[in-house]
Order: C-alpha cells, then sequence, then structure tokens
C-alpha cells in the first residue's frame, strides 16, 4: 500500500469530522517550531549558553507546577474548549513577543515571563491535544487516529524551520516572531471546528455538578493535589508503568539539552547562519514524518513492538551524539533525520499501546504525570548541561549525552512485563491496566 492510499484509508476510518484537529495541530506545531527557531536563536545570539541554561530551567520548572494543577480540568470538563483556551494564550504570549523584538531589545526575564503565559497554555493543551482523539473515535481506529495526528504534527514541524529559516534569513528575528503569531491565530479558529464527544456535554455538566461541591475559593489547591495523587497513586503503584516512567526521566535528562539548548550552541560553533539550524530542525520533522508514515509499522510488524521500542530508542541517543561529533552541516542534518525517525518510531510504538491501557477517566491525569516527569528531566537537563559546559567543550558534552541517552533507553529491557504487554494486540489491551490492577483504580475512584 502506498504511503498516500495509506493516509487516504486511514482518514476513511476516523472520519472528515477528524481533520479540523488534524489541521489546528500541523498548524499549532509550525507556530511552536517557528518560534523554537527564533527564540533559542535569539537566546544565544544575545545572551549565550547562560541564558539559553536559565530559561530552559526557569520553564521547565514553571511547567512541573502548572501541569499537575492544572491538569485535573482535563478529566473533567470539555478537551476541545481546553484546546482553544490554551491556543489563545499562546497566540497572546507570541503577539507580546514578537512587539519585544519590534520595538524594544533584547531582555531575559521578559522572555521568561512571557514563556511563563507559554507554560499555562500548554498545561491546558498537550494532556487534552493527546487524549482527545481517543474520544473521537473507535478504540479499533485509535491507532489510526494516533498515526493521522502524529503525521499532522510531523508536517506542522516541517513547515515550521522550513519556513522560520528563511523568515530569519530575510527578515530577521521580528519577522519570524510576527509569522508564528499569525499562524497561531489560524490553529485556534481550527480549533473551534473540532467536533464535540457525543457524550461532553454530559460529562461537563456533571463535572460542574462535582465541582461545585468540591471547588471553592479556599479548597481549590487540595483539590487539584487530591486529583494529581490520584494520577500518581496509580502510575507508581503499577510495576510497569513505574519503570516505563522512569526509563523516560532518565533519558530525558540527556535527550532534552541534545535537542533542544545544545542545537543552537553548536550550529554556532561551527560558524553556521540561523538558517542552518532551521535545517536541521526541519530534518529532525522529516525523520519524524517518515517514522509516523510508514517506518514505524513497518519495523514493528518486522520485528514486533518490544524489539524496536528498545533499538529504536537506543538508536535516537546514537544519532544525537553523531551531532556532537559533526564539524559538516549536512552530516549534522543527515543525524538529525534519523534522530527524527527513531524518536517518531518509537514513540507510536509504544504510545497507542499505553494510552488504550489506561482507564479513561485516567488518561489525562497519568498523562499529565508523565509530562510533569519528563519536565522535571527537563529542569535538571539544562542545569547538567550548564555546568558541563563550563568544564568541558561543547563537543564532549553533546555526544556524551547522546550516548548516555541511549544507555538510558537500554534500560527500558527490564520494565516489568513490559515485553508481555507490547506483544499483545490492540484489542486486548484496552482498560489493560483497569484489568490487571483494578483494586487501585476502584479505590483511587473511591475517593474521589
Amino acid at each position: 500500500m502506498s504511503i498516500s492510499s495509506g493516509l487516504v484509508a486511514r482518514l476513511r476510518h476516523v472520519g472528515l469530522s477528524f481533520i479540523p484537529l488534524l489541521l489546528s495541530d500541523a498548524l499549532t506545531w509550525a507556530a511552536l517550531m517557528v518560534g523554537y527557531v527564533a527564540l533559542p536563536w535569539w537566546i544565544a545570539t544575545e545572551g549565550g549558553a547562560r541564558d539559553l541554561a536559565l530559561y530552559g530551567i526557569v520553564i521547565s520548572a514553571a511547567t512541573i507546577i502548572t501541569m499537575p494543577l492544572l491538569s485535573p480540568f482535563g478529566d473533567r470538563y470539555a478537551k476541545r474548549s481546553q484546546i482553544v483556551f490554551g491556543l489563545a494564550a499562546l497566540t497572546c504570549g507570541a503577539l507580546l513577543v514578537a512587539l519585544a523584538a519590534t520595538l524594544w531589545h533584547y531582555s531575559l526575564p521578559f522572555l521568561i515571563a512571557t514563556g511563563l503565559l507559554t507554560v499555562i497554555a500548554y498545561a491546558f493543551i498537550m494532556p487534552s491535544s493527546i487524549n482527545i482523539a481517543a474520544e473521537l473515535v473507535p478504540s479499533e481506529h485509535l491507532s489510526d487516529a494516533l498515526s493521522l495526528q502524529k503525521t499532522a504534527q510531523a508536517m506542522g514541524r516541517i513547515a515550521g524551520p522550513a519556513l522560520a529559516g528563511g523568515v530569519l534569513a530575510l527578515g530577521g528575528t521580528k519577522a519570524t516572531f510576527w509569522l508564528s503569531f499569525i499562524l497561531l491565530i489560524s490553529a485556534a479558529l481550527l480549533a473551534t471546528r473540532i467536533p464535540t464527544h457525543s457524550n461532553e456535554h454530559e460529562d461537563k455538566h456533571s463535572a460542574v455538578a462535582t465541582a461545585g461541591k468540591t471547588i471553592g475559593a479556599i479548597g481549590a489547591m487540595a483539590h487539584w493535589w487530591q486529583e494529581l495523587r490520584v494520577g500518581l497513586h496509580a502510575k507508581w503503584t503499577i510495576p510497569m508503568d513505574r519503570g516505563w516512567t522512569l526509563v523516560n526521566f532518565i533519558s530525558w535528562i540527556f535527550l532534552g539539552p541534545a535537542f533542544t539548548m545544545l542545537v543552537p550552541l553548536k550550529i554556532k560553533s561551527l560558524g553556521l547562519s540561523g538558517g542552518w539550524l532551521g535545517a536541521c530542525e526541519a530534518a529532525l520533522s522529516i525523520g519524524m514524518l517518515f517514522g509516523a508514515l510508514w517506518i514505524s509499522n513497518a519495523l514493528a510488524h518486522r520485528f514486533g513492538r518490544y524489539r524496536v521500542r528498545v533499538a529504536i530508542a537506543m538508536a535516537e541517543g546514537l544519532a544525537l551524539a553523531v551531532v556532537g561529533y559533526a564539524s559538516s552541516p549536512w552530516l549534522l542534518v543527515m543525524a538529525f533525520l534519523c534522530a527524527g525517525i527513531a524518536n517518531a518510531t518509537f514513540v507510536l510504538v509504544g504510545q497507542t499501546h499505553r494510552t488504550l491501557a489506561v482507564p479513561k477517566n485516567f488518561r489525562v491525569r497519568m498523562t499529565a504525570v508523565n509530562i510533569m516527569t519528563t519536565n522535571i528531566a527537563g529542569t535538571l537537563g539544562p542545569a547538567i548541561a550548564g555546568i558541563a559546559l563550563l568544564h568541558w567543550h561543547l563537543n564532549t558534552v553533546y555526544i556524551t549525552f547522546g550516548v548516555l541517552a541511549a544507555l538510558s533507553a537500554g534500560a527500558f529491557m527490564f520494565v516489568p512485563r513490559v515485553r508481555e504487554f507490547l506483544e499483545l494486540e490492540h484489542h486486548e489491551v484496552k482498560d489493560w491496566y483497569g484489568h490487571q490492577y483494578p483494586e487501585i483504580f476502584a479505590a483511587q475512584a473511591s475517593k474521589q
């Protein structure tokens, strides 16, 4: 089956009403990638490695707090509304940065302040976006929906850096930030066209009634903490999910900086222009697109999900080690292409199973814990990288982080029952956690 016919078949399975979500995701990621290229380049040019590390630490630390604090809304209120609200907040943040670049000089405190607004928006968008597909399509077509969503995001990730590189070269950072603002407005408008789940109104009214009893001005923090504890308890009590989370946590300490703060520093160390930063990000996104469209499914069918998940995750770290070694811009681009293929492949191989395994009313909470642990690692990573750069050459730090990421990913082999789990078919893993550990979810549900 060709790629185009495969896309058509998947769209037929999920329905045309799924298209607004795909288009909104594509534009959102295009806008984010435009800013992702322009903002680090601006910080690296004006403030250097110290400002990049400080920005990454503060934003990740803020995300640790806001993501679990706001995540209970994802299970109680309409996910489409949260996505629209979050995109509106992102648009406001993009407007402020564009105005700052146009009217004022570089200011790290101001960029951190607008970054905090972005963090709040992410806290609403990310858990809802990850889980909304499970409400819009039947479970037997969830794999198709997630694959299409990953493809749309990858297309946005490709278009964003390509646009950013061109605009950055021709119009500078000011024009690039304005481009991000325009794309986000378009994404927010499309998000309003995302279909409403048939049970959404019922859930919303039920949520309002429940919230009215439990949330007050004084008790709001206690309620949020209770919701967070529910997700943390469920995740920590299940040995497989606990191990899976720990492996991802350790890996991201090294992967995070290799994908973010070290990239513009590497480009500048080679004396290259900002266009090459866009080219590297575009190559990463193209790799993710190839992985989402064809490579992940082909490898999983040929070698099995478990083998692919372990091998490809380790290959991602090794590809990033090559980035640290490279002195040629074209080798950089090829290494990021391979890292993108590996990233999309190992994420897709496990994401569908892991999403289906969690009982529906726990998905957002447990996803939020996943994101929280990733952002804790995202706080540690830049701090460790910043300290390492004080003592060692950039290339040495980059290579070391890539190798350590590969070794950390290999620890996935020791996660309890993960091989058994990944060898199950999609219909067999639906609510698998609930069936295997009913006492955990029943006990937690009774406390709500």
